[in-house]
């Protein structure tokens, strides 16, 4: 068998010299061997008397041979590919589905790509982020409300921007304060890595707009909601502030106006509120309200009194609270150590949560700091993905 299989591996052309005859071997012994080389032809024909001896052309192994002028064979067609709508191949499983899609059109023949999906994760292709998803939308008079989907999805799982998911240091920074100043918010979006959360006032214009700016360089984004402080009214968060004195009807109905300035953002984060987090009354319903909708609440935490992380848990909430805030001072140096802080925080605890306005030197600051925290291997995070989000244990 050694030697069929180096006359296949021979350059084809090339002939081969026949192999001088062994001496030594005896007639009687090439007798025996016939006889037994007949019994096991005997044997063989009788195992298949039943079945149809297959073509000797169809079972040999040999070298092919060689022809002149031998003409080309033709490619087999590649089978066509949809240009309407993907190819989905469902598993029996609730496993990953493998996707078949057409990718860009050229002078060449279309080509195909394969892209795995992973059910598990939800959330929404960056390509179409700024696109609202209609089956996380509850209409009402003042704008789009978010609400769960009736398959359960939320829009903090949807509208969430993607992560590598790894157990490395991860930072997550929330710049808010976006819709107030427009040249602001334009310099924000721009400037601002896609990794760098922002969040919306509600109070400003054009939020919609800003919003799919947004989502569409790659940021995740979240609804500022204003909040009773101490002091107030002569500290006052603006136009419909939920405060500890109204009813909870009202609160409700000023917290949804906040909720339908826009859409696709994964949850809210306290304007000031120190009074109004600390009251469980007023605390409670607000709370409810989230868990009803399928948001998640950010806590600045710039209150210590806090009753959102028990609440929070209690109306599955997915809850994320602020390790400090970045620029409190406004100078660069200021604002650098305090970004050199949430790395070491990160670094010892696996993570940490900064936040900060959309002032311009705070933008710069950041825009810079991020770019030289990831050749450190600090992974920059959304803030859901810092979340503790009760309903996944």
């Amino acid at each position: 068998m050694a030697d069929i299989g180096k006359d296949i591996e021979r350059p084809l052309g090339q002939t081969v010299r026949p192999r001088a005859a062994s001496r030594g071997i005896s007639a009687g012994a090439v007798a025996t061997t016939l006889v037994v080389l007949a019994a096991i032809g005997i044997s063989g024909a009788i195992a298949l008397r039943e079945k149809p001896f297959r073509k000797p052309e169809q079972a040999a192994v040999s070298t092919p041979k060689v022809t002149a002028a031998a003409e080309p064979v033709a490619a087999a067609p590649a089978p066509p590919v949809s240009t309407t709508a993907p190819k989905v191949e469902t598993p029996t499983t609730g496993g990953p589905k493998i996707i078949h899609v057409q990718t860009e059109e050229g002078d060449g023949p279309p080509k195909a790509a394969i892209v795995i999906r992973d059910p598990s994760t939800i959330g929404q292709n960056l390509k179409i982020a700024h696109i609202p998803d209609r089956a996380l939308i509850e209409v009402s008079d003042t704008g789009p409300l978010p609400i769960r989907a009736a398959d359960g999805r939320r829009p903090f799982d949807v509208y969430a921007r993607p992560w590598s998911g790894s157990r490395g240091a991860r930072v997550a920074i929330v710049i808010g304060g976006l819709a107030v100043s427009q040249t602001g918010t334009q310099a924000a979006i721009a400037k601002l890595p896609a990794e760098v959360t922002l969040a919306f006032a509600p109070q400003g214009n054009s939020i919609g707009r800003w919003m799919q700016a947004a989502r569409q360089s790659g940021h995740e984004v979240v609804m500022q909601v204003p909040l009773e402080p101490f002091d107030y009214p002569n500290v006052n968060p603006g136009r419909n502030t939920l405060t500890v004195a109204a009813s909870p009807d009202d609160n409700l109905k000023n917290l949804r106006w906040a909720l339908s300035r826009t859409t696709n953002y994964t949850g809210v984060m306290n304007y000031m509120g120190a009074r109004f987090s600390a009251d469980a009354t007023a605390m409670g319903p607000f709370m409810a309200e989230l868990g009803k909708r399928g948001l998640a609440y950010i806590d600045d935490g710039s209150s210590a009194r806090s009753l959102a992380p028990d609440l929070a848990l209690k109306d599955g909430v997915p809850f994320v609270a602020g390790d400090t805030a970045i620029d409190a001072v406004q100078d660069r140096g200021a604002i650098l150590k305090k970004l050199d802080a949430l790395e070491a925080t990160a670094r010892a605890k696996g993570s940490a949560v900064g936040i900060g306005s959309a002032f311009d030197l705070t933008v710069d600051t950041v825009a810079s700091w991020v770019i030289e925290a990831k050749k450190r291997g600090i992974e920059i995070v959304p803030i859901s993905a810092v979340a503790i989000d009760p309903e996944k244990g």
